[in-house]
């Protein structure tokens, strides 16, 4: 009996109905569970709430996956469903099983070319409208829902369900219909057929290689189950839970890979949904073996278009060698990696398996995650003793954990610098990692955007909401929060529904993040107990020591100087889901303008000692500007002032404006205290308008205490009411025009190109007008304008 498997993403379904009373997932439950069984049950309350009372204690605490059958889902709503379907009579039956069959679970477009086949007489679908369970369309059949689709296949007998299914085998001929005409062949076969498992699993590899992942599992599924060899059942098992996962449903792969034991997919499993400690284990483990029966080319190991990479791409990461010598001197846990990295380059090596880089990428992942970059140098150990030359992000991470800050530059520049369009998302994604290390955002922020294009093109969706986690600090740095707080937001739903909890978890210190610089103190404490809560029950040390960093800049922001360093300084504590050393080192000009605005300079100079070390070694503008600042807060007098003005430059040469603004705040304080009125109220009013157009309105109460102890007291900007002049009236000339190039949807570099001015000077312009007119978005400028015309 063929046993259909579940769709994998909602739009292929009819809308739910939503008429019938129903509770929906218990508010108690994590959110991971809540919308993972929301959409199982494609969105039916009623189904939801059968499923959510069957849900055993470790389901309900997102330990274990939920069911993905029908049957186990909501069984008495589909017993009600099938009753109605058995009503009708056998005619309209028999079209409702083919029209199914067509659509479920696997859309192959041929109900319509079946019934001329077949010579079927489509008029007893009268009936079938008639009773509201589905209507004809000139494009085939519409179902009430998709539990009634489900309903209308499983009440099919056996014998007719195999029929249907090779009327539409023999309709698919036309040129890309083969793997779905092979899909229809396999679920009308009556038992085991070698022939027909091999045809499935050529037709799932075509299907994989075009990015259709759940086509390829439903395929590898079917493939499975008409085999009669255990081991290749097992194989073909491990490959279905692959294309599960990389299509977003996260618990059937997870059910699918329990049926075999695969240290790949365990450790993947692991580092997304569980413990990273284990799952870096697992991966290293799996690292130096390859699994049983694994092909090379299975899907939860190699790029997701299951492409071999070529030379000159993101992803030819490894030189052609032969194998080290057998007297090379034993790698050990204490060997530096300097020996290991000059033993990498002056022995050959053979080429490196692309399931085995891969597992590499994913294990250098996991030790990030930790929070305990040690491990990266077990991975690089592991690397050199069976011949692969890693990603260069594994090197850099393990050369910039011992210190050795310039050979760390140079491969996380390697890595960097493989962002090409078009590569291998998980490549792209270590980019990303790369180039923020370096204080590139431009680059890391093409690098994550190619990461989630390229993971769209090739079906992978799993690795979208993975690439924004990444891509977030690059847009908290460059001072667009709104924006990326709307994007991240989205990224969370799609990790919780992907079965990447970790990956929300991530996803959720970076909204905390967002919440603290917008100064929306409630959202950012609650984000992130949230994201710390999770993060100690999993061992993940970057998403806690981020919402750490969240807690501590909302103090910061605040003024409450001493709570922000000593949050800070516990971004030093060791152990994975406490700290992590890397966010501690980005967070160190925080830190020292904490320590030092609370009076605790010894601590201060410490930090900023390595801090300065590691911008020198990387040459980035912005961390170079950030150096000078540190240097500046911890400077007397018109040697502070010096440094700031230093910082204010290498700043013009960087990205991150909104540091910009904050050191403009800090300069303008110490002008202040030297009593050079006119310079501190010029920098102040810039920064102010600059904390205002980034909607930071903590920073902004900063500024105005400044400008009030100047003897300029600076009322906070509110709207226009409805008696004040019309809005536009505030703005100069300049900017009237920038913002009504804005507001038809001219992007800052399209407005500049119009009025040949830098793409700098609009969005300088842009700020003052945001700020004269007390907004912070586009639409509401737009809605202004049209006001103010009106008028």
């Amino acid at each position: 009996m063929l046993t259909p498997v579940n769709p994998t993403s909602l739009d292929r379904t009819s809308p739910p109905s939503r008429t019938d009373t129903g509770r929906t997932p218990d508010p108690a439950l994590p959110a991971g569970v809540r919308i993972r069984a929301l959409r199982s049950v494609y969105g039916d309350p009623r189904a939801a709430a059968e499923l959510l009372s069957r849900l055993t204690p470790r389901q309900a605490a997102g330990l274990d996956p939920l069911p993905t059958e029908p049957a186990s889902l909501a069984p008495e709503l589909l017993t009600r469903y099938r009753r109605e379907i058995r009503a009708l009579p056998d005619d309209t039956r028999l079209l409702l099983l083919l029209a199914a069959a067509d659509q479920y679970p696997v859309a192959t477009h041929a109900f319509l070319r079946a019934v001329a086949a077949g010579r079927l007489d489509t008029r007893p679908l009268d009936a079938a409208e008639t009773a509201g369970v589905a209507h004809a369309t000139a494009g085939g059949v519409v179902f009430r829902d998709a539990w009634t689709r489900i309903a209308a296949y499983e009440t099919g007998d056996p014998a007719d369900r195999r029929d249907v299914h090779r009327l539409l085998a023999r309709v698919l001929g036309a040129e890309g219909e083969t793997p779905r005409r092979s899909w229809h062949r396999g679920a009308g076969a009556l038992g085991p057929s070698v022939r027909l498992s091999a045809e499935l699993r050529t037709a799932a590899q075509r299907a994989g290689d075009a990015g259709e992942h759940p086509l390829a599992c439903a395929l590898v599924e079917r493939a499975a189950a008409l085999s009669s060899d255990p081991r290749e059942q097992s194989r073909l098992l491990n490959r279905a839970a692959g294309d599960a996962w990389q299509s977003g449903e996260g618990d059937r792969a997870r059910r699918l890979a329990a049926t075999t034991d695969s240290d790949a997919l365990n450790g993947v499993f692991a580092l997304r949904a569980g413990n990273a400690a284990e799952a870096f284990d697992a991966l290293l483990t799996a690292v130096g073996r390859r699994e049983p029966g694994e092909p090379a080319d299975s899907p939860n190991v190699v790029p997701p278009n299951g492409a071999s990479p070529s030379a000159g791409s993101p992803d030819a990461t490894t030189p052609p060698a032969t194998t080290p010598p057998t007297n090379a001197t034993p790698l050990t846990a204490g060997t530096p990696l300097a020996i290991e990295t000059s033993r990498i380059t002056a022995v050959p090596r053979t080429p490196a398996p692309d399931h085995a880089v891969h597992l590499l990428a994913r294990a250098t992942e996991a030790a990030v995650y930790t929070g305990d970059l040690r491990r990266c140098r077990e991975a690089a150990a592991v690397a050199s003793r069976i011949g692969i030359v890693p990603h260069g992000t594994l090197g850099g991470l393990a050369a910039a954990f011992e210190g050795r800050y310039e050979d760390a530059r140079d491969l996380l520049k390697a890595a960097a610098g493989r962002c090409g369009p078009g590569g291998d998302p998980t490549l792209l994604i270590h980019a990303g990692i790369a180039a923020l290390m370096l204080g590139d955002h431009t680059r890391a922020t093409t690098a994550t955007v190619r990461a989630a294009a390229s993971a769209r093109a090739r079906g992978a969706i799993v690795v979208v909401a993975q690439a924004m986690e990444f891509r977030a600090y690059a847009e908290f740095w460059t001072g667009h929060p709104r924006a990326a707080e709307t994007a991240t937001a989205d990224a969370l739903w799609q990790a919780h529904a992907t079965g990447q909890d970790n990956g929300a978890c991530h996803l959720q210190a970076a909204l905390a993040m967002f919440a603290a610089l917008t100064g929306d103190g409630d959202v950012c404490r609650e984000r992130a107990a949230a994201a710390r809560s999770y993060a100690l029950g999993r061992g993940l040390g970057l998403p806690a020591a981020l919402a750490q960093w969240a807690l501590a800049y909302l103090d910061l922001s605040s003024g409450r100087f001493a709570a922000a360093a000593a949050r800070l300084r516990a971004l030093a504590g060791f152990g994975p889901g406490h700290g992590h050393r890397a966010i501690r080192h980005l967070a160190t000009p925080h830190y020292v303008e904490a320590a030092a605005r609370s009076g605790d300079t010894r601590i201060a100079r410490a930090a900023h000692a390595d801090y300065d070390r590691w911008a020198r070694a990387v040459r980035s503008p912005d961390d170079l500007a950030l150096s000078a600042r540190c240097r500046a807060l911890l400077a007397p007098g018109d040697e502070a002032v010096e440094h700031y003005r230093i910082a204010l430059d290498l700043h013009a040469r960087g990205t991150r404006d909104f540091e910009r603004a904050r050191t403009e705040l800090l300069l303008g304080g110490a002008l202040r205290r030297l009593r050079r009125r006119a310079e501190a109220r010029d920098r102040l009013h810039t920064s102010l308008e600059a904390f205002e157009s980034f909607g930071a309105p903590h920073c902004a109460a900063q500024a105005r205490a400044e400008l009030r102890a100047l003897g300029t007291p600076v009322a906070a900007t509110a709207l226009p009411t409805p008696g004040e002049l019309a809005p536009t009236t505030r703005l100069t000339a300049q900017q009237l025009m920038v913002a009504r190039m804005a507001a038809d949807g001219a992007t800052n570099r399209e407005i500049a190109v119009r009025l040949a001015l830098s793409p700098r000077t609009i969005d300088h312009h842009l700020r003052g007008v945001f700020s004269r007119l007390g907004i912070r978005s586009r639409i509401e400028l737009v809605r202004l304008l049209a006001e103010g015309e009106a008028s």
